[in-house]
């Protein structure tokens, strides 16, 4: 559904993103994960049109998708959610996601329409409830009604029980919508229960890719997420 080759991104004299390739399979959640500042969120804004590449190229469906603006790529049927939630705090939660699922689209939508598949996002994530910015960010980009749903630090500020929780919503989401996800975390723990695979990235460059299982024992992510290599 995806594919990345030899993605770069530069600013300035600081190489971000450097030669970064990975495939996204349909129907799949993979995880794209690593430590602060191993070049996560720049890769993730890069597909989403928010940067351009400095090199490389992204296809989605097998089209050119990289350097487009944000909207465009939204339009080509990739939602996301943003690390730090900014919605409109004068709109109730509603008509923040109804909002986005008006303008989502590439082709016009009724009012009626966009209110009906912001109820239905809403409901797909559990609010109001707790959490309700994060889950609020993630019920918006649902209701553009993406076929790829980039999901960017969505266990960011949750205690341990919420994490578990947002890891399940992940999941049903996946199942009962059959969307593809990127989910991208530096914490480890739960998202490897739920993803099929797993991408790390460290100092802008991929070090392993793999299963969950497979990263849990390969010696250059432990070196990276415990400061030290795991003893033989």
């Amino acid at each position: 559904m995806l594919a990345v080759e030899g993605l770069c991104k530069r600013f300035g004299g600081f190489l971000a993103v450097n030669q970064v390739s990975f495939d996204v399979r349909e129907g799949e959640i993979l995880g794209l994960i690593g430590p602060n500042g191993s070049g996560k969120s720049t890769t993730f804004n890069l597909i989403a049109g928010n940067l351009q590449p400095t090199a490389g190229s992204i296809r989605f469906a097998g089209k050119e998708i990289g350097g487009l603006p944000a909207h465009v790529v939204c339009h080509q049927g990739i939602g996301r959610t943003f690390q730090i939630p900014r919605p409109f705090r004068k709109l109730s939660l509603l008509e923040n996601v109804a909002l986005a699922a008006f303008y989502g689209e590439a082709e016009s939508i009724s009012r009626d329409e966009a209110t009906n598949r912001a109820k239905e996002a809403l409901a797909m994530v559990g609010l109001p409830s707790d959490a309700a910015l994060k889950k609020l960010e993630l019920a918006r980009a649902l209701a553009t009604k993406p076929k790829l749903l980039l999901a960017d630090e969505s266990l960011g500020g949750l205690d341990h029980a919420e994490m578990e929780r947002a890891a399940d919503m992940l999941g049903n989401i996946r199942s009962r919508m059959g969307i593809t996800i990127v989910w991208v975390e530096h914490i480890m723990g739960v998202l490897m229960r739920v993803v099929d695979r797993v991408i790390v990235l460290d100092h802008g460059e991929k070090i392993f890719e793999g299963t969950p299982a497979q990263a849990a024992v390969d010696p250059r992510v432990t070196e990276v997420y415990l400061g030290k290599k795991k003893a033989s």
